[in-house]
Formats: C-alpha cells, sequence, structure tokens
C-alpha cells in the first residue's frame, strides 16, 4: 500500500452519533464521487447509536439477540456490533492509484490498528483464519478480540473499514456471535486497564496512519 506519491486523504471526525443507515449513503455518495474524480479519498471517523450490521457472509445463526437495530452492511464478514465508545474508521481509498491489491490493502488496515494500539503499549495481533486485531491475556490463557476490520471495494475504490473498542458496553457483543468467531471474547483498551478517550484513539490513528499507508 505504500505509494509515496499519493497525498494524504483527507481526514473528518463525525460529531455525536452517526445513524448506520446515514453513513452507508454518505460512504456511497463518496465512493461515486471519488470514482469519478470529482472528490479526493476520506478517511471518516464516527461513532454509531448500537446497532448490529451483516456482512455479505452473516447467517442467521450469528443474530443472537436482535436487542439493537439490525442493518445490512454490504461489506464482507459476518456480524458486528457498532455502538458509542467505539470508534469506527470509514476508509475510501483509490486502491487503482495504489496498487489494486486488496489483501495488500487489508493487510495495510490490520496494520494501522496494530500501529495505533502500541501507541498505548497494547500488543495487537493478527491470527491466522480470524479476521480483525486480538489482545492475548496470557494469565487468564485467552485472546480478545479489540478491532474488526469489514471491506468492500468497488471499481477499485474501498469503503467500510475498521472498529477499534475504545470503551464500547463490551455486554452489547453478546447479542451477535461477532465476525462469527465464538469460543473468544471481546475486549476494548478502557477493559485492558487503559483510560484513553476518544480523542487519544484518533489521534493514534492519525499518527499510525502513514506507518501502515505511506
Amino acid at each position: 500500500m505504500h505509494r509515496a506519491q499519493m497525498p494524504a486523504p483527507e481526514w473528518r471526525i463525525a460529531e455525536g452519533l452517526t445513524p448506520y443507515p446515514e453513513a452507508l449513503a454518505a460512504m456511497e455518495a463518496r465512493v461515486a464521487a471519488i470514482r469519478a474524480g470529482t472528490a479526493g479519498e476520506l478517511v471518516w471517523l464516527v461513532e454509531h447509536p448500537p446497532s448490529y450490521t451483516a456482512g455479505t457472509s452473516a447467517t442467521p445463526e450469528g443474530l443472537v439477540d436482535p436487542r439493537f437495530p439490525v442493518f445490512q452492511a454490504g461489506r464482507g464478514g459476518q456480524w458486528t456490533y457498532h455502538g458509542p465508545g467505539q470508534r469506527t474508521a470509514y476508509v475510501m481509498l483509490d486502491l487503482a492509484q495504489r496498487g489494486r491489491d486488496v489483501r495488500a490493502y487489508v493487510h495495510a488496515l490490520e496494520e494501522w490498528m496494530i500501529r495505533a494500539l502500541g501507541r498505548f503499549n497494547v500488543k495487537g495481533e493478527r491470527r491466522e483464519g480470524r479476521v480483525g486485531i486480538w489482545v492475548a491475556d496470557p494469565a487468564r490463557g485467552t485472546e480478545d478480540k479489540i478491532g474488526a476490520i469489514g471491506v468492500r471495494v468497488t471499481r477499485w475504490v474501498s469503503w467500510h473499514g475498521i472498529a477499534l473498542n475504545v470503551d464500547p458496553d463490551l455486554g452489547h457483543f453478546g447479542g451477535i456471535i461477532p465476525c462469527g468467531i465464538s469460543g473468544h471474547g471481546v475486549t476494548s483498551l478502557h477493559r485492558l486497564g487503559i483510560p484513553a478517550t476518544m480523542a487519544e484513539a484518533d489521534a493514534a490513528l492519525l499518527a499510525a496512519w502513514t506507518e501502515a499507508f505511506g
């Protein structure tokens, strides 16, 4: 994903909570504009009201308790929870200018989260066969998911992106089998004893961007 000639994308931070359908519509419009050459790349940071979203691989069994509104996301992957205290970053990049390599793009998204977590001295890790970023707890012998990834690429423009758990209500994840993976839990910076604010998480993501994407 390293293309030195690419200018940095625009960064935008949404105020308050953005309803999921509004975010989908805004992304769709921006992706069309990037394809048409009338808008530049964008990294859009949002928080959603409590919502469950279904990716293209989601199965009915993955929705255990639909206690919050449910939306079809159109991205890859299975079930995801979004809600307050979770930073969702929607990444709209022109992959035609960045090497046309979706695998490398997903790897860069993972690296972005790993580098951002490193700024809080948290070791985020990839796991073979499991999407997302994981944190091991050797004392308990467990691994918990701290960051989710779900992408869609339309004519080489990316949308959707990542979700990083800063301080969401982790009980809300109980309504789904997150990303279809049972047997592992979810965690957050606050659960790990790091009282980071959303602004501090945003600053870490911004600082880590060039390390992952050049």
